[in-house]
């Protein structure tokens, strides 16, 4: 495996993320900003933050079989939520472990969230972008 994830000694040790991913590959991957979208471009999940959520991993993952990747190879991932507060965790959760649980990914990547006052459109609620390291 080229991403090692860790939580190393003298730092917080999250359950639910961890803060050190630790990469031995010779291919990066950048992934731009991913938004909950279908491959034809159609808006996925309007006002239902968690729907969006869903969509937009299953968009990151998409995106990382199309290069030979999978979630496994992520380094880092950062979320973007316009408007972000803390009572939209539990939703930003409930997304990404359904999309986990169908495609089949370690939620516990290195993750940055990210409040920003706006998105590209007004109906994205989350973006989410990546970087992935390959052997």
């Amino acid at each position: 495996m080229s991403v090692e994830t860790i939580n190393p000694a003298g730092v917080y040790a999250p359950s639910h993320y961890s803060q050190v991913s630790v990469c031995r590959g010779s291919r990066t991957v950048y992934l731009s900003g991913q938004v909950s979208v279908d491959p034809s471009g159609a808006l996925i999940g309007k006002d239902d933050f968690a729907a969006q959520a869903e969509q937009v991993y299953r968009n990151v993952g998409a995106a990382l079989k199309g290069v030979g990747a999978t979630f496994q190879d992520v380094a880092k991932l950062t979320v973007f939520v316009p408007g972000w507060t803390p009572d939209k965790m539990e939703l930003l959760i409930a997304g990404a472990m359904r999309a986990a649980e169908d495609i089949g990914f370690d939620p516990l990547r290195p993750i940055t969230l990210i409040g920003v006052a706006a998105l590209s459109s007004p109906d994205h609620l989350i973006e989410v972008e990546a970087i992935a390291v390959l052997d």
